[in-house]
C-alpha cells in the first residue's frame, strides 16, 4: 500500500480526490492501492523537563540548566486517536509519500512521526505550492526523492530544540529571580519573542525620549502663462540638518520677507527625465502582512489566517507561507491560462484586457532568486472575488493585482525639476507628468488610502525655459516641529523582523545579516507577535503596538545577547547551515547548550525589579505552530 501523509484533513481530502481515494477509513481516505492520511499539525511534542526527571516538576534554580542527554517526543493527548491511526498505517505501508506543507515545519511534522513510529520503507516527497486539482496532478507527476528534503527536518528540529533550551531554561530562571523580588507572574523568555519584544521597547523609548526641534520652510506660489504652481525655498546647507530642514528662524523670516517683496522668480535651470518604474514583485508573506496592516488594518496573524483560507479552503492562491516574491521560469508557461481564468471569473477586469501582455516576462521570473517557495499568486481555480467574505476579498484582490501587474508595461512618467532665483534665494519646483500608467492600472481600490488621507496629486509644471521670469503670487512661511518616530504597527514590526540588519550597529554583524531571513520565519512571525499580545507584554491601541511595564523590566534584565535581534538572526544563519549540510544537527544543539549554560551561570545571581501586573502564565517552550514635519502654526503673507 502506498501511503500519503498530509498535514491537515482538508489537504488530505483534496489530494485523496485526485488520487481516487474516495472511501472513508479510520483516520484516512482509501483507494485502490493507495491510502491518504493526515496529521493535525504536530501529533507529537517535545517532552517537558519532568519527562526526563520528576524533580523538574518543581522550578528550582539549582536544577538549571536543564539539557536533555537524549531528546524525547510525546504523543499529544488531544490528537492521540489520529496518531494511532497514522502509526497503524505506517506499519502497513510499503511506500510513503510525505505530502505535508512544503517547508521545514511541514517536513518536521512528517519526519518526527516517521522516526517515532520507526518506519523504514522508501520515502518520496510531494512538493505542493497550490491545492487546486491541476497543481496537485502536476506535483504528483514530479515527486521528489525523500532524501532531497530531509535536511529541512534537521533544520526544523534544531530550531525546535533551541527554542526549548532557551525558553525552558531562561523562562524558569527569570521567573524564579522575579519571585525572589516579589513578582508572582511568569516571565517567559524566548529565542525569537524576546528580541522581537526589544524592538518595540526600543521604539517606545525613542518616542518617549524624543525632543522636538523647530525648523522652518517656505512654500511659494509662482505663475506662468496663467498656470499657478508651487515651489519650495532651498535654505543654505550650513543652516540645515541632515534632512535639509532649516533650523535658523531668523534666516527663514528674512528669506520670506525678501521673496514676498519680489515681483518674480527667474528660471535658472530646468530639466526633465523619463522615469520608468517596474512592477512590484508578487507578495511574499511578510510583505503581504505589511501591506494588509497598512492598507486594510489587518493584524499579522489575521492576514496569515485569511491567506491560509484562500489557499486551503478556496484554493484561489498558491502556498502563502513563502519568504520569496520571485517566480520560477517554468511557471510562466501557466500565465496564459491563469490570466484567462481570472478574466472569466471577474468581469470588472475587462478594462485591463487590452493592456495585459501574457508573453511579458517581468523581473519576477528569476530562477536564481527563487527559494523553496515562490511568490504568492492566484491559481487557475479563479473565482469572482465578490463570492469571498469581505476581508478575504480584499486580501485576494491585493494578491491578484500584484500578479496582473507582471503582465502590464512599466509605469512611466516625466519628472521635471525647475530651479529658480528669487531675491537672492533659491527655489525649486518639481512636476510629474504620467506618460504610461502601466502596471498601476491593476492596483485595486484596497490600495488607495481612506477618504481624507489621500496624498496630494503631483503637480504638472507649465512650459518653462531658462531665463524666464515667473510671477510670485503668494508665500507661506511654515513654522514646524520635527516629529518623533511612529509606534510600530504589526505590519511595521513584521518588516523590522525581516530587515533586522538595519537595526544592528556592529558593522561586521550587519554585513552578515544582510542576506539572512532576520528574526523568525515567514511562518512564525505572526504567531510571535500574537503571543506577545496574549501574554500581556504588548498592547494594541488602534493599529499601534506598545510595550507594557513588565516588558520594559524584562528587556532590561535579560542578557543583552538574548534580547539582541542580531543574535537570533545569527542563529537562523546556523539553521540554514544545518539545512545545507554545512553543520550537523548535533553540532548546532551542542553549541546552543553550551551557550545556554553560560547564560544561566552569569544570570543566576541577578536581582530583578519587575514593574507592572503579572504576565499570564504560558508555555513558551513549546513549538510554535504554523499557525514629514507637522505644522505647529502657519504665517501667511499674500502678494498684493
Amino acid at each position: 500500500m502506498r501511503l500519503f501523509l498530509c498535514e491537515k484533513p482538508s489537504q488530505a481530502k483534496d489530494i485523496a480526490k485526485v488520487l481516487g481515494a474516495t472511501r472513508r477509513g479510520d483516520g484516512c481516505w482509501v483507494g485502490t492501492g493507495v491510502t491518504v492520511t493526515w496529521c493535525i499539525g504536530h501529533l507529537l511534542e517535545t517532552a517537558p523537563p519532568d519527562a526526563y526527571d520528576a524533580r523538574y516538576k518543581r522550578w528550582v534554580l539549582a536544577d538549571l540548566p536543564i539539557i536533555p542527554a537524549k531528546w524525547k517526543m510525546l504523543v499529544k493527548p488531544k490528537t492521540a486517536s489520529q496518531y494511532k491511526a497514522v502509526k497503524r498505517l505506517l506499519g502497513e505501508a510499503a511506500e510513503l509519500v510525505i505530502a505535508t506543507d512544503a517547508d521545514r515545519e511541514g517536513e518536521m511534522i512528517a519526519r518526527e512521526l516517521v522516526e517515532h513510529c520507526r518506519y523504514r520503507g522508501p520515502i518520496q516527497r510531494l512538493w505542493l505550492s497550490a491545492l487546486d486539482d491541476a497543481s496537485i496532478r502536476k506535483a504528483l507527476a514530479t515527486l521528489k526523492p525523500g532524501a532531497a528534503t530531509f535536511s529541512l527536518y534537521h533544520s526544523a528540529l534544531g530550531r525546535s530544540r533551541a527554542d526549548w533550551l532557551i525558553g525552558m531554561n531562561m523562562s524558569r530562571l527569570f521567573t524564579l529571580l522575579g519571585r525572589q523580588s516579589g513578582y508572582q507572574g511568569v516571565l517567559p523568555v524566548g529565542r525569537v519573542q524576546t528580541p522581537t519584544l526589544r524592538l518595540v521597547v526600543d521604539r517606545d523609548r525613542s518616542i518617549a525620549d524624543f525632543v522636538p526641534v523647530a525648523f522652518w520652510a517656505i512654500d511659494v506660489q509662482l505663475s506662468s502663462a496663467g498656470t499657478v504652481f508651487n515651489a519650495q525655498w532651498r535654505a543654505p546647507e550650513d543652516t540645515c540638518d541632515d534632512q535639509g530642514r532649516c533650523l535658523n528662524q531668523a534666516l527663514a523670516q528674512q528669506a520670506a520677507a525678501a521673496i514676498g517683496a519680489a515681483a518674480s522668480a527667474r528660471v535658472m535651470k530646468i530639466g526633465t527625465e523619463r522615469v520608468r518604474e517596474a512592477a512590484p514583485l508578487p507578495f511574499d508573506l511578510g510583505t503581504l502582512q505589511e501591506v494588509c496592516s497598512k492598507k486594510l488594518g489587518l493584524g499579522a496573524q489575521e492576514t496569515l489566517d485569511i491567506a491560509q483560507a484562500l489557499y486551503e479552503t478556496h484554493k484561489v492562491i498558491t502556498y502563502p507561507r513563502s519568504d520569496c516574491g520571485y517566480l520560477p521560469l517554468s511557471q510562466h508557461a501557466e500565465a496564459g491560462s491563469i490570466l484567462a481564468a481570472l478574466s472569466r471569473a471577474d468581469a470588472s477586469l475587462a478594462p485591463l484586457q487590452g493592456h495585459l501582455q501574457p508573453q511579458r516576462q517581468s523581473r519576477a521570473w528569476n530562477d536564481a532568486k527563487v527559494s523553496a517557495h515562490h511568490g504568492i499568486i492566484p491559481t487557475a481555480a479563479a473565482i469572482d472575488p465578490s463570492r469571498l467574505p469581505g476581508k478575504h476579498k480584499a486580501v485576494y484582490t491585493l494578491i491578484r493585482a500584484r500578479y496582473l501587474a507582471q503582465f502590464l508595461p512599466n509605469h512611466e512618467y516625466d519628472r521635471t525639476q525647475a530651479d529658480f532665483e528669487c531675491a537672492g534665494h533659491a527655489l525649486r519646483a518639481v512636476g510629474k507628468q504620467i506618460v504610461e500608467p502601466g502596471w498601476r492600472r491593476a492596483l485595486p481600490e484596497a490600495l488607495t488610502p481612506p477618504k481624507g488621507r489621500e496624498a496630494p496629486a503631483p503637480q504638472v509644471l507649465p512650459s518653462l525655459s531658462e531665463g524666464q521670469d515667473c510671477a510670485v503670487v503668494d508665500i507661506q512661511l511654515k513654522d514646524l516641529w520635527t516629529q518623533p518616530p511612529k509606534p510600530f504597527t504589526e505590519g511595521d514590526l513584521i518588516k523590522a523582523m525581516k530587515n533586522v540588519a538595519k537595526l544592528v550597529d556592529d558593522p561586521r554583524l550587519k554585513q552578515k545579516l544582510k542576506d539572512t531571513t532576520g528574526i523568525g520565519t515567514e511562518a512564525t512571525r505572526a504567531g510571535i507577535i500574537q503571543g506577545l499580545l496574549d501574554r500581556g507584554y504588548l498592547v494594541k491601541q488602534g493599529k499601534a503596538l506598545s510595550a507594557t511595564p513588565a516588558a520594559f523590566s524584562l528587556i532590561d534584565a535579560v542578557p543583552r545577547a538574548i534580547a539582541d535581534p542580531g543574535t537570533t538572526a545569527i542563529w537562523e544563519q546556523a539553521l540554514d547551515m544545518v539545512q545545507s549540510g554545512e553543520m550537523t544537527l548535533e553540532e548546532f544543539v551542542a553549541k546552543q547548550s553550551a551557550w545556554m549554560s553560560k547564560q544561566v551561570e552569569r544570570c543566576s545571581g541577578l536581582s530583578l525589579r519587575i514593574s507592572g501586573p503579572a504576565v499570564p502564565a504560558a508555555t513558551p517552550w513549546k513549538k510554535r505552530r504554523k499557525t514629514t514635519g507637522a505644522p505647529r502654526k502657519t504665517k501667511a503673507k499674500a502678494k498684493s
